[in-house]
């Protein structure tokens, strides 16, 4: 992963989007039981979600909580260098997660930005209307240029 950040150092990084059904804020450690519990739930359902395919990740050995929080460390300490973005999905009125967002470099086009996301299997309802949202966030307020988004 680059170490260049994805946006300029005058951009003020979103710290929530609200929509229907749903709300982001930046994934960190408070998440992670609830991380947790979503992926490792629906770790085929998102695995068959678009863009997802062939990635390894859920990993199919899963992760021990510990794991989990070292990951969300990474993603968070990312997101401080605004060198990626990942952002949990909750509840509109909990803190509980039923998906992710990630926006980082592209590993086969540095022209690009990638934005991968899923839902947990439970809440497969919000895969359009999230892949929707957070289209119409970024191609609106973030200065990215060309997005790599597996459509829904």
């Amino acid at each position: 992963m680059t170490t260049d950040p994805l946006v300029p150092a005058d951009f003020t990084v979103p710290r929530e989007l609200l929509a229907p059904g749903f709300r982001l804020e930046p994934l960190g450690e408070q998440h992670n039981a609830s991380d947790h519990a979503a992926w490792t739930s629906s770790a085929d359902h998102i695995r068959a979600t678009p863009g997802w395919a062939g990635r390894g990740w859920p990993p199919a050995e899963g992760m021990s909580l510990e794991q989990n929080l070292a990951d969300l460390r990474r993603h968070a300490a990312d997101f401080e260098a605004r060198t990626g973005f990942t952002y949990t999905v909750l509840e509109p009125d909990r803190d509980e997660v039923i998906g992710c967002v990630y926006i980082h470099p592209d590993r086969e086009d540095p022209s690009a930005v990638s934005v991968s996301s899923w839902v947990r299997a439970d809440r497969a309802d919000l895969d359009a209307p999230l892949y929707r949202a957070v289209s119409g966030w970024l191609a609106e307020h973030w200065p990215l240029g060309r997005l790599r988004y597996a459509e829904r």
